[in-house]
């Protein structure tokens, strides 16, 4: 029992940052339909910015470091996020559907040789800056890095909500999503809805690679890709383009991960380790695809924002 809880917790904490992640690529599919693969990059990018300025602010007090570089990734962010949108994205809105997926995965790899040669190939540590102590709670364990992962990313998404129902934003993002040309006959400035829409994407993203690098206690240039594939994964789990799927696919891939993690040991008689978790992953992006391609909750950002 103390294993199966302590597999939930950290389930818990895996699924919240893939939830965060999962809702820049719906958010994108949504409105666009294309799939943003550069995102996870952008996710990386967050957590190397906010260890440098880190760094460079490491005489000052945590209480005004911490905010400080969490501020700096989320600026750097969302102006990548633009800029990617900007330069890479925008010429080609009525291509194909075949180029912008090709230089997504273009944008991905220059992104990871860029933070490469700035940052080098070698993992980083992430610096403690508050004593982190640990909870029991039934037998199974959570510390206040943890605690604090899971409460602000359901705050996040909570006010992401928020803008999306209850804001004029929102409803032109909305509108977008339904469809571009009667939105922007309507007046809405379809070119700036887009590019915020990414630079949201992009300050989540850059808050859910401080949050990843704070509890595991490294940063490495090549940390966003598979944790963009998996949040993909949950997005797609969830039903892409659906804000709701992509927080609920986040949470379930996390579980689904972590639970297999934990049993798989047992399952197969102890061939394979936790070391394998992230097959689990891929399996259920398989099966989604075969049996419910359009995901749990399945509609679009227009039908069930």
């Amino acid at each position: 029992m103390e294993i199966f809880l302590q597999q939930i917790i950290n389930g818990l904490v895996q699924g919240s940052v893939y939830a965060l992640v999962a809702l820049g690529y719906t958010m994108v599919y949504g409105i666009l339909g294309l799939i943003n693969f550069a995102h996870g990059e952008v996710v990386m990018m967050g957590a190397m910015v906010a260890l440098s300025a880190l760094s460079v602010m490491a005489g000052l007090p945590p209480l005004v470091s911490l905010p400080l570089s969490l501020f700096l990734a989320i600026s750097v962010c969302m102006a990548l996020g633009y800029g990617i949108e900007r330069i890479a994205y925008r010429p080609l809105r009525h291509a194909p559907r075949l180029a912008p997926l090709i230089t997504a995965i273009g944008v991905s790899i220059v992104l990871q040789n860029l933070a490469m040669l700035i940052w080098g190939r070698d993992y980083h540590s992430f610096p403690q800056l508050f004593a982190n102590h640990a909870h029991r709670i039934g037998g199974a364990i959570i510390n206040d890095i943890q605690i604090v992962i899971v409460v602000a990313a359901f705050l996040m998404m909570a006010g992401l909500m928020l803008v999306v129902h209850r804001t004029r934003l929102g409803r032109a993002m909305r509108a977008v999503a339904e469809n571009q040309h009667a939105a922007q006959l309507m007046g809405v400035d379809v070119n700036r809805v887009v590019s915020i829409t990414f630079m949201i994407g992009s300050a989540l993203a850059a808050v859910a690679g401080v949050m990843v690098s704070a509890n595991y206690g490294l940063a490495h240039y090549y940390m966003g890709f598979l944790l963009g594939l998996k949040a993909f994964t949950a997005a797609v789990l969830g039903g892409i383009g659906n804000l709701r799927g992509a927080m609920l696919g986040g949470l379930l891939l996390g579980l689904i991960e972590s639970l297999g993690a934990g049993y798989i040991g047992d399952i197969t008689g102890g061939f394979m380790g936790s070391q394998y978790q992230d097959v689990f992953a891929f399996l259920v992006l398989i099966a989604v695809l075969i049996f419910r391609p359009s995901g749990l909750l399945g509609e679009r950002l227009a039908e069930r924002a």
